[in-house]
């Protein structure tokens, strides 16, 4: 379960907006709830109608200065870049520009076996074909040593990197990255994508009008794939580049639209979960030059077998990832104590080095704790972490770093490597430094930009939402809260696999739709009030406008999110064998009066633990104690939890217990 933040607008600066605009107030409502207090302050910091200088980056000019030279010179160049949707696509935007301009150019991606980043093999591979300068996108900014090896062997460098710099530079004719100190450009989280864009611009003396006409639907893909806010310049570069993927001339752009099922108008939504997993695909389980080429082909017939080659190695992924999944279900229902442990840590024999990283986040939204996962290759091991809220990886792996040969990231992401005989003791560390920095753990949140009133949900006003895109990180869609919502029906929906809702609202009849959830799996029955938090959009059936409302989060009606949190943090704290304050265990202890209600409320239904809580918590029954109920069931043989899903299942012809027997209520009562 996640914590609901529920913004409330600044009325003042909502009034100011709308006044100064021509938005609906409801859209006023949202960016004022984002913090923004007029227009000119949303123009300034969000609606960017405009590319700053490109020569703003430091070292822009001395780096187009270079590879002018290169050109009138006809040096080989060698563009190196990276095996995800950025570096592929921030590789295709450059090596496609200095082709058109007559350069002597080639492209190098590396595979995920060789790692991110330059190394000394492939800078000694590169010298070998007599290349005199080497362009890095999307890395570079951390090639020490190999920047000294490339001037060794006779070549020049310009890196063009957006990751964070070290303390020390690596030697160049040129290091352009928004994120140097000595930097002066206005707008610092550019993805690699957008540092190129900004690079053929400066090539284009300063005119950014061939860049974005020729290459700004790629540097949309890159920028969107990267996740890097949608704020500033990155938002008008994806404006423009979904412009012009609507009409593209590009062959395997228009392959990728079709292939992965994309409904024109292209959206940043169709490329985060259609377009850009097919491009990283190829980086993940073939080789990146795959989807480089189908970006830089025009040939249609190669187009399409290049992009049925990215959807089948889009496929094994799927699969691969899901593999991972089915392996950590079978070790957290045999070790259910892994769920309590402040920070989740798996390892696997083999596991796939492409989809950990993924896997990794799927176990976190899971069950909402950071998360280590480690693929062990023989005696080595590499890993991939994910977290949220102030839960840093990088601060984490920093900690453990006696252990790592190897690690990097930034606080809701990272990469590490270590000795698989080291695993344990990371294990251990990690641990400790959770511990020793949260005594309570962070919890994630859904946060929604203001509680809807029911006159202000109309056509008009949702329609209004759409000035606020393209949504992605920094960015999202608008979320609204609907509280005190009468359940009017309970409706399944492809046989059960979704559910859609009728409710009352203010006086309002609503339908919400519900994916991936069954009706079986809700906590509420008609008349039962209810909370959502909700997305809208308009959509268009039969020449008529209405309004789809999807539900991100429900709860019960009055549910008191502090007492929950506290409550479960307790349960957990239990399971880990760590004292709870005495007072704690006559509060968590459940007697006859309590255990026997909750097992015919199970007994009558399909609940997991949370729709269990949901259904029965009241005063004298808080979350610890009736998960605790359930765990006594559990080890009582009367019923069965799935650790993994929270699953609750009676066992039928179970024998008659007596609740004496229960090592987990004696416990309890001993510590009363």
């Amino acid at each position: 379960m996640k914590k609901w933040i529920v913004r409330k607008p600044n009325k003042e600066n909502s009034v100011r907006i709308a006044r100064e605009t021509e938005l609906s107030s409801l859209c006023a409502d949202v960016l004022a709830a984002r913090g923004f207090e007029s227009a000119e302050d949303a123009v300034k910091k969000f609606f960017s109608d405009k590319l700053f200088d490109p020569f703003l980056l430091k070292d822009m000019t001395e780096a187009a200065g270079v590879i002018n030279t290169a050109l009138e010179n006809a040096d080989k160049i060698c563009i190196y870049g990276d095996y995800d949707c950025d570096g592929i696509t921030s590789t295709v935007m450059l090596y496609s520009y200095l082709d058109c301009m007559g350069a002597d150019v080639i492209y190098r991606l590396p595979e995920r076996s060789e790692g991110y980043g330059l190394n000394p093999d492939v800078v000694r591979e590169i010298a070998k074909q007599d290349v005199k300068l080497i362009i890095t996108v999307d890395n570079g900014i951390s090639a020490i040593a190999e920047a000294e090896l490339i001037y060794e062997l006779g070549m020049k460098l310009v890196v063009t990197d957006h990751h964070q710099p070290g303390e020390q530079l690596p030697k160049a004719e040129a290091v352009v990255n928004p994120h140097r100190i000595d930097c002066p450009s206005v707008f610092k989280n550019l993805c690699g994508a957008g540092v190129v864009l900004k690079l053929i611009a400066a090539l284009e003396d300063g005119d950014y009008e061939t860049a974005l006409n020729e290459y700004g639907e790629i540097a949309a893909i890159g920028t969107v794939a990267d996740i890097v806010e949608l704020g500033g310049e990155n938002r008008f570069i994806v404006s423009r580049g979904l412009e012009l993927m609507g009409n593209s001339e590009r062959c395997g752009i228009n392959a990728l639209i079709r292939k992965s099922g994309v409904k024109l108008p292209v959206t940043s939504m169709s490329i985060a979960f259609g377009i850009a997993p097919r491009i990283n695909a190829s980086g993940r389980f073939g080789s990146p030059t795959l989807a480089a080429r189908l970006l830089l082909t025009d040939d249609e017939a190669e187009a399409e077998e290049l992009c049925n080659e990215l959807d089948r190695l889009n496929e094994c992924r799927k699969k691969t990832e899901n593999e991972i999944i089915d392996n950590i279900c079978e070790r957290i229902n045999n070790e259910p104590e892994i769920t309590c442990s402040r920070v989740i840590v798996l390892s696997g024999e083999n596991w796939h080095h492409g989809v950990i990283g993924i896997v990794a986040a799927r176990i976190l939204e899971r069950f909402d704790k950071p998360c280590f996962i480690i693929s062990i290759e023989g005696d080595m091991a590499r890993g991939s972490a994910r977290a949220f809220g102030n839960f840093s990886v990088y601060k984490a792996l920093d900690y453990c770093s006696s252990v790592l040969t190897r690690f990097g990231g930034h606080m809701g992401a990272g990469g590490f490597s270590l000795k698989a005989s080291d695993i344990p003791e990371f294990e251990r560390l990690l641990l400790q430094y959770a511990k020793e920095n949260f005594d309570v753990m962070p919890v994630p949140d859904v946060i929604a930009d203001k509680l809807i009133i029911p006159s202000e949900i109309t056509v008009e006003n949702v329609e209004d939402l759409k000035t606020l895109q393209p949504f992605g990180e920094g960015n999202n869609q608008p979320v609204f809260a609907v509280v005190g919502a009468e359940i009017v029906r309970i409706m399944p929906l492809s046989n059960g696999v979704h559910t859609k809702l009728q409710i009352n609202y203010g006086g309002m009849p609503l339908e919400l739709l519900l994916f991936r959830r069954s009706p079986d799996e809700l906590f509420f029955k008609r008349g039962d009030k209810a909370d959502f938090m909700v997305t809208m959009e308009t959509q268009v059936y039969n020449g008529r406008k209405s309004i789809s409302i999807i539900v991100k989060d429900y709860r019960k009606s009055g549910m008191q999110q502090s007492r929950y949190f506290a409550a479960r943090d307790a349960y957990e704290k239990y399971k880990r064998n760590e004292m709870l304050p005495k007072a704690y265990y006559e509060k968590i202890c459940p007697d006859r009066n309590q255990l026997v209600p909750v097992y015919k409320t199970i007994a009558g239904g399909k609940y997991s633990i949370e729709s269990l809580y949901m259904s029965v918590a009241c005063d004298d029954m808080n979350y610890c104690k009736l998960h605790l109920c359930v765990d006594i069931f559990n080890e009582l043989g009367l019923v069965r939890v799935n650790p993994f899903t929270q699953e609750i299942s009676v066992v039928e012809n179970a024998p008659r217990a007596q609740l004496e027997s229960s090592g987990i209520l004696n416990d309890l009562r001993n510590k009363i």
